[in-house]
């Protein structure tokens, strides 16, 4: 607990006010029993070794000794039960006593008394309630945080494996479905290679208000100018929002470069640019916005990660 929270104690009168609350609002034992496991369940430690055998007054005591010893761990614990017996307006116990006219109205008298000092600590509840949900926000990002951690660094295994295959073909089946997973690790809404009535398209990502599609290669020789004109005609020849994204192991040669140097309707990434990703060096949405942004700026398709920094 916070000094400032420590600091708004709870009074020596709002405790006896308690006790009396307790022992006053229930006619048989079993029923404040009852009570009190329910309204303390998180804490079941403050009614260990209680006995419920003697009377009310005796059992409201106890608690409530165990209750002031505790208020450091104990205070909103304490504040709530204090509220759930001040907002009590029923009374089924004492309104069916043969006796209730002497009884009932003492239970009122109880729980008003006790409710002149809930209104003073009602404040300690809804700072617990935010501390708790700010906890609980904070305990559910770092989770998201470190799952998405291991989840790039499965990746980076992956990529890293790929490497080392000698089977090209198997190489890149696993390659494509290596990519997809990282597309949707950054919500980038993958889709899986297609084939069209012309054309195979290596897959697809939508990211900000844009599609890209897909062209993958993992070959020993970089990306020829041939092939980067051939991937341009299937860009220009999707929607108007419609990008081009080569991912290349290799990169592109220095013919491609060049004639996609002032003018693109694609990006690149090449492997160096991947695995900078997932070592964490940069985020894929964030290097794919820069990567538009200076194919925006320059007409260049060609950005390495590394220049980025």
């Amino acid at each position: 607990m916070s000094e400032s929270r420590a600091a708004k104690r709870i009074s020596g009168a709002a405790y006896n006010a308690l006790r009396a609350a307790l022992a006053g609002v229930f006619w048989y034992r079993p029923t404040l029993e009852k009570f009190l496991r329910a309204a303390l369940r998180e804490h079941p430690e403050l009614l260990a070794g209680v006995n419920f055998g003697v009377s009310k007054r005796e059992i409201a005591d106890e608690v409530v000794d165990r209750l002031i010893e505790g208020e450091r761990v104990y205070q909103h614990a304490s504040v709530q039960l204090m509220v759930e017996l001040a907002n009590m307006q029923r009374f089924p116990e004492l309104e069916r006593h043969e006796n209730a006219d002497k009884w009932l109205p003492r239970a009122q008298a109880a729980v008003a008394d006790l409710k002149t000092y809930t209104a003073a600590y009602e404040d300690l509840i809804s700072e617990r309630e935010r501390l708790d949900a700010e906890q609980a926000a904070y305990t559910q990002q770092a989770e998201l945080q470190r799952r998405f951690a291991q989840d790039l660094d499965d990746l980076r295994g992956r990529f890293l494996a790929m490497h080392g295959m000698v089977d090209v073909h198997e190489r890149g089946r696993q390659f494509e479905d290596f990519l997809n997973t990282l597309f949707a690790l950054f919500d980038l809404s993958p889709r899986l290679a297609y084939s069209l009535a012309t054309e195979q398209i290596d897959g697809s990502i939508s990211f900000d208000t844009d599609d890209y599609i897909i062209e993958a290669k993992w070959t020993k020789d970089p990306v020829s100018r041939e092939q980067a004109d051939a991937f341009a005609k299937k860009v220009e020849r999707k929607g108007k929002n419609a990008l081009g994204l080569i991912i290349s192991i290799n990169d592109l040669s220095e013919p491609a470069r060049t004639t996609y140097s002032e003018g693109t309707c694609f990006m690149t990434m090449s492997g160096s640019d991947l695995f900078a990703i997932l070592e964490g060096r940069i985020p894929l949405d964030d290097a794919l916005r820069r990567k538009k942004r200076h194919a925006n700026d320059t007409g260049s398709c060609h950005f390495p990660v590394k220049e980025m920094f």
